[in-house]
Protein backbone atom coordinates (compact mmCIF):
# COMPACT_ATOMS: atom_id res chain seq x y z
CA UNK A 1 0.00 0.00 0.00
CA UNK A 2 2.47 2.69 0.94
CA UNK A 3 4.24 2.14 -2.70
CA UNK A 4 1.17 3.14 -4.24
CA UNK A 5 0.88 5.83 -2.24
CA UNK A 6 4.42 6.98 -3.19
CA UNK A 7 3.43 6.67 -6.62
CA UNK A 8 0.46 8.59 -6.96
CA UNK A 9 2.06 11.56 -4.23
CA UNK A 10 4.30 12.17 -7.78
CA UNK A 11 2.15 11.15 -10.36
CA UNK A 12 3.70 12.51 -13.65
CA UNK A 13 0.72 14.03 -15.99
CA UNK A 14 1.75 11.50 -18.93
CA UNK A 15 1.00 9.04 -16.47
CA UNK A 16 -2.71 10.50 -15.82
CA UNK A 17 -3.19 11.26 -19.25
CA UNK A 18 -2.63 7.46 -20.48
CA UNK A 19 -4.92 6.59 -17.56
CA UNK A 20 -7.84 9.04 -19.70
CA UNK A 21 -7.02 7.87 -23.45
CA UNK A 22 -6.54 4.04 -22.19
CA UNK A 23 -9.57 3.68 -20.48
CA UNK A 24 -11.54 5.69 -22.63
CA UNK A 25 -9.85 3.22 -25.97
CA UNK A 26 -10.33 -0.10 -23.83
CA UNK A 27 -13.95 0.93 -23.13
CA UNK A 28 -15.05 1.68 -26.33
CA UNK A 29 -13.38 -0.89 -28.05
CA UNK A 30 -15.41 -2.92 -25.25
CA UNK A 31 -18.58 -1.19 -26.61
CA UNK A 32 -18.36 -3.22 -30.03
CA UNK A 33 -18.06 -6.50 -28.56
CA UNK A 34 -20.22 -6.05 -25.43
CA UNK A 35 -23.26 -3.61 -26.87
CA UNK A 36 -25.82 -2.89 -24.30
CA UNK A 37 -28.25 -1.07 -26.59
CA UNK A 38 -27.57 -1.48 -30.75
CA UNK A 39 -27.23 2.29 -31.08
CA UNK A 40 -27.49 3.36 -34.66
CA UNK A 41 -25.28 6.44 -34.77
CA UNK A 42 -21.93 7.41 -35.89
CA UNK A 43 -19.76 6.83 -33.31
CA UNK A 44 -16.92 9.43 -33.93
CA UNK A 45 -19.49 11.50 -34.80
CA UNK A 46 -21.48 11.68 -31.54
CA UNK A 47 -18.20 11.23 -29.69
CA UNK A 48 -16.82 14.86 -31.12
CA UNK A 49 -19.20 17.24 -28.83
CA UNK A 50 -18.39 14.74 -26.03
CA UNK A 51 -14.54 14.77 -26.81
CA UNK A 52 -14.38 18.63 -26.68
CA UNK A 53 -16.18 18.57 -23.18
CA UNK A 54 -13.92 16.24 -21.83
CA UNK A 55 -10.94 18.36 -23.17
CA UNK A 56 -12.40 21.66 -21.72
CA UNK A 57 -12.32 19.27 -18.31
CA UNK A 58 -8.77 19.06 -18.64
CA UNK A 59 -7.88 22.14 -19.36
CA UNK A 60 -9.66 24.00 -16.63
CA UNK A 61 -8.37 20.71 -13.76
CA UNK A 62 -4.96 21.46 -15.25
CA UNK A 63 -5.30 25.35 -14.86
CA UNK A 64 -6.78 24.91 -11.46
CA UNK A 65 -4.18 22.28 -10.38
CA UNK A 66 -2.05 24.39 -8.51
CA UNK A 67 -5.06 25.19 -5.75
CA UNK A 68 -5.72 21.67 -5.45
CA UNK A 69 -1.88 20.62 -4.71
CA UNK A 70 -1.70 24.30 -2.39
CA UNK A 71 -4.41 22.65 -0.15
CA UNK A 72 -3.98 18.91 0.04
CA UNK A 73 -0.28 20.44 1.23
CA UNK A 74 -1.80 22.66 3.70
CA UNK A 75 -4.25 19.58 5.54
CA UNK A 76 -1.12 17.35 5.92
CA UNK A 77 0.98 20.39 7.62
CA UNK A 78 -1.44 21.24 9.61
CA UNK A 79 -2.79 17.24 10.35
CA UNK A 80 -6.27 19.04 9.15
CA UNK A 81 -9.70 17.34 8.48
CA UNK A 82 -11.39 13.86 9.27
CA UNK A 83 -9.45 11.20 8.56
CA UNK A 84 -6.51 13.13 10.43
CA UNK A 85 -8.05 13.43 13.68
CA UNK A 86 -9.16 9.70 13.64
CA UNK A 87 -6.97 7.56 15.88
CA UNK A 88 -4.45 5.72 14.11
CA UNK A 89 -5.14 3.22 11.79
CA UNK A 90 -3.42 1.03 9.34
CA UNK A 91 -2.46 2.31 5.91
CA UNK A 92 -4.74 0.66 3.52
CA UNK A 93 -7.82 1.75 5.96
CA UNK A 94 -6.85 5.62 6.04
CA UNK A 95 -6.39 5.54 2.21
CA UNK A 96 -9.83 3.81 1.85
CA UNK A 97 -11.09 6.25 3.80
CA UNK A 98 -9.83 9.41 2.29
CA UNK A 99 -10.88 8.20 -0.96
CA UNK A 100 -14.45 7.07 -0.04
CA UNK A 101 -15.58 10.20 2.21
CA UNK A 102 -14.00 12.09 -1.37
CA UNK A 103 -15.94 10.45 -3.45
CA UNK A 104 -18.87 11.62 -1.31
CA UNK A 105 -17.95 15.28 -1.51
CA UNK A 106 -16.68 15.74 -5.00
CA UNK A 107 -19.07 13.58 -6.84
CA UNK A 108 -22.43 12.43 -4.53
CA UNK A 109 -22.98 15.81 -3.23
CA UNK A 110 -21.83 18.00 -5.95
CA UNK A 111 -24.02 15.75 -7.89
CA UNK A 112 -27.18 15.59 -5.77
CA UNK A 113 -26.84 19.48 -5.78
CA UNK A 114 -26.52 20.19 -9.48
CA UNK A 115 -29.98 17.98 -9.86
CA UNK A 116 -31.42 20.09 -6.77
CA UNK A 117 -30.59 23.85 -7.53
CA UNK A 118 -32.14 24.93 -10.77
CA UNK A 119 -29.44 27.14 -12.40
CA UNK A 120 -27.14 23.98 -11.53
CA UNK A 121 -29.21 21.78 -13.01
CA UNK A 122 -29.20 23.82 -16.34
CA UNK A 123 -25.39 23.41 -16.67
CA UNK A 124 -25.64 19.91 -15.35
CA UNK A 125 -27.90 19.22 -18.15
CA UNK A 126 -25.13 19.25 -20.88
CA UNK A 127 -24.53 15.88 -19.63
CA UNK A 128 -28.03 14.66 -19.08
CA UNK A 129 -29.05 15.62 -23.23
CA UNK A 130 -27.04 12.91 -24.35
CA UNK A 131 -29.10 10.27 -26.11
CA UNK A 132 -26.60 7.61 -27.12
CA UNK A 133 -24.61 7.32 -23.09
CA UNK A 134 -21.42 5.52 -23.96
CA UNK A 135 -18.22 5.85 -22.00
CA UNK A 136 -17.34 9.03 -24.01
CA UNK A 137 -20.42 10.36 -22.25
CA UNK A 138 -18.33 10.55 -19.07
CA UNK A 139 -16.98 13.38 -19.17
CA UNK A 140 -19.19 15.78 -21.08
CA UNK A 141 -19.15 18.42 -18.39
CA UNK A 142 -20.19 22.25 -19.50
CA UNK A 143 -16.88 24.54 -18.42
CA UNK A 144 -19.09 25.87 -15.64
CA UNK A 145 -19.93 22.07 -13.88
CA UNK A 146 -16.24 21.60 -14.19
CA UNK A 147 -15.79 24.32 -11.98
CA UNK A 148 -18.47 23.54 -9.76
CA UNK A 149 -16.86 19.89 -9.25
CA UNK A 150 -13.54 21.21 -8.82
CA UNK A 151 -14.79 23.25 -5.95
CA UNK A 152 -16.95 20.55 -4.18
CA UNK A 153 -13.30 18.17 -4.94
CA UNK A 154 -11.70 21.24 -3.02
CA UNK A 155 -14.20 21.56 -0.05
CA UNK A 156 -13.60 17.84 0.30
CA UNK A 157 -9.99 17.69 0.65
CA UNK A 158 -10.10 20.62 3.52
CA UNK A 159 -12.94 18.76 5.22
CA UNK A 160 -11.63 15.09 4.83
CA UNK A 161 -7.53 16.32 4.89
CA UNK A 162 -6.80 14.33 2.37
CA UNK A 163 -3.07 14.54 1.04
CA UNK A 164 -2.17 14.78 -2.47
CA UNK A 165 -1.33 11.23 -3.17
CA UNK A 166 -5.23 10.34 -1.97
CA UNK A 167 -6.33 13.49 -4.04
CA UNK A 168 -4.86 11.77 -7.28
CA UNK A 169 -5.56 8.08 -6.61
CA UNK A 170 -9.24 9.08 -6.18
CA UNK A 171 -9.24 11.14 -9.50
CA UNK A 172 -7.79 8.34 -11.25
CA UNK A 173 -10.40 5.87 -9.50
CA UNK A 174 -13.40 8.41 -10.41
CA UNK A 175 -12.21 8.69 -14.37
CA UNK A 176 -11.70 4.87 -14.84
CA UNK A 177 -15.32 4.39 -13.00
CA UNK A 178 -17.00 6.89 -14.95
CA UNK A 179 -16.03 5.99 -18.14
CA UNK A 180 -17.07 2.09 -16.91
CA UNK A 181 -20.29 2.97 -15.66
CA UNK A 182 -21.55 5.16 -18.88
CA UNK A 183 -20.24 2.73 -21.30
CA UNK A 184 -22.27 1.13 -23.45
CA UNK A 185 -21.28 -2.60 -22.39
CA UNK A 186 -24.04 -5.28 -21.31
CA UNK A 187 -23.14 -7.34 -18.41
CA UNK A 188 -24.70 -10.18 -16.22
CA UNK A 189 -27.83 -8.40 -14.73
CA UNK A 190 -26.85 -10.86 -11.71
CA UNK A 191 -23.09 -9.72 -11.73
CA UNK A 192 -24.25 -5.85 -11.96
CA UNK A 193 -26.49 -5.99 -9.16
CA UNK A 194 -23.88 -7.90 -7.09
CA UNK A 195 -21.32 -5.32 -8.43
CA UNK A 196 -24.39 -2.35 -7.11
CA UNK A 197 -23.85 -3.23 -3.33
CA UNK A 198 -20.01 -1.72 -3.17
CA UNK A 199 -19.58 -0.06 -6.16
CA UNK A 200 -21.33 1.96 -8.80
CA UNK A 201 -22.15 -0.22 -11.59
CA UNK A 202 -23.20 0.23 -15.01
CA UNK A 203 -26.58 -0.62 -14.98
CA UNK A 204 -26.94 1.60 -11.67
CA UNK A 205 -25.52 4.63 -13.49
CA UNK A 206 -27.63 4.27 -16.47
CA UNK A 207 -31.14 4.64 -14.65
CA UNK A 208 -29.98 8.12 -13.67
CA UNK A 209 -29.88 8.75 -17.50
CA UNK A 210 -33.35 7.31 -18.04
CA UNK A 211 -35.21 10.76 -19.41
CA UNK A 212 -38.06 10.96 -16.84
CA UNK A 213 -38.04 11.48 -12.78
CA UNK A 214 -38.43 10.39 -10.49
CA UNK A 215 -35.18 8.45 -11.62
CA UNK A 216 -33.29 10.86 -13.25
CA UNK A 217 -32.89 12.13 -9.31
CA UNK A 218 -31.27 9.19 -8.30
CA UNK A 219 -28.22 7.08 -8.29
CA UNK A 220 -25.97 10.09 -7.66
CA UNK A 221 -22.76 7.95 -7.37
CA UNK A 222 -19.59 8.05 -8.97
CA UNK A 223 -17.55 5.46 -7.35
CA UNK A 224 -19.01 3.97 -3.91
CA UNK A 225 -23.06 2.79 -4.14
CA UNK A 226 -22.95 3.16 -0.19
CA UNK A 227 -23.43 7.34 -0.24
CA UNK A 228 -27.18 6.74 -2.18
CA UNK A 229 -28.18 3.52 0.13
CA UNK A 230 -27.59 5.24 2.89
CA UNK A 231 -29.45 8.32 1.60
CA UNK A 232 -32.35 6.92 0.23
CA UNK A 233 -31.38 7.63 -3.45
CA UNK A 234 -30.78 4.40 -5.11
CA UNK A 235 -33.33 3.47 -7.36
CA UNK A 236 -33.69 0.13 -10.06
CA UNK A 237 -35.51 -0.20 -13.32
CA UNK A 238 -35.21 -2.55 -15.68
CA UNK A 239 -32.33 -1.95 -18.50
CA UNK A 240 -34.61 -2.54 -21.31
CA UNK A 241 -36.66 0.09 -20.28
CA UNK A 242 -34.09 2.77 -20.18
CA UNK A 243 -34.31 5.60 -22.44
CA UNK A 244 -31.62 8.29 -22.42
CA UNK A 245 -31.89 12.31 -22.75
CA UNK A 246 -34.00 14.40 -20.52
CA UNK A 247 -38.52 14.41 -21.52
CA UNK A 248 -37.93 18.56 -21.55
CA UNK A 249 -34.91 18.85 -23.94
CA UNK A 250 -35.97 16.34 -26.91
CA UNK A 251 -33.99 17.71 -29.50
CA UNK A 252 -31.21 15.35 -30.30
CA UNK A 253 -29.89 17.78 -33.00
CA UNK A 254 -29.29 20.23 -30.83
CA UNK A 255 -28.23 18.05 -27.75
CA UNK A 256 -25.69 17.12 -30.29
CA UNK A 257 -24.23 20.35 -30.92
CA UNK A 258 -21.47 21.79 -29.21
CA UNK A 259 -22.41 25.37 -29.99
CA UNK A 260 -25.93 25.12 -28.66
CA UNK A 261 -24.57 23.03 -25.70
CA UNK A 262 -22.60 26.00 -24.48
CA UNK A 263 -25.60 28.18 -24.08
CA UNK A 264 -27.62 25.15 -22.37
CA UNK A 265 -27.14 26.70 -18.85
CA UNK A 266 -28.93 30.06 -20.32
CA UNK A 267 -31.65 28.71 -21.26
CA UNK A 268 -35.71 29.22 -19.91
CA UNK A 269 -35.59 26.47 -17.37
CA UNK A 270 -38.06 23.48 -17.98
CA UNK A 271 -39.39 21.74 -15.01
CA UNK A 272 -38.79 18.07 -15.75
CA UNK A 273 -42.42 15.32 -16.04
CA UNK A 274 -42.69 13.21 -13.27
CA UNK A 275 -44.60 10.25 -14.44
CA UNK A 276 -43.93 6.72 -13.43
CA UNK A 277 -42.16 4.82 -16.39
CA UNK A 278 -45.26 3.36 -17.99
CA UNK A 279 -47.08 6.71 -18.58
CA UNK A 280 -44.33 7.27 -21.29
Amino acid sequence: MESIITYFETIPSLHRSIILVGGLTFFWLLESGLPLFKFKYKKWKHAIPNLFFTLTTIIINFGLAWILLSTAEWVKVNDFGIINWLPQMPLWLYAFLGVLFLDFFGAYLAHFVEHKVKPLWMVHLVHHTDHKVDTTTANRHHPIESLIRFLFTLIGVVVVGTPIALVFLYQSMSLVFTQFTHANIKIPKGLDRALSYFVVSPDMHKIHHHYRLPYTDSNYGNIFSIWDRIFGTYMYMEREKLVYGVDVFPDEKKNSNISDLLKQPFKKYEKPTLSSDNER
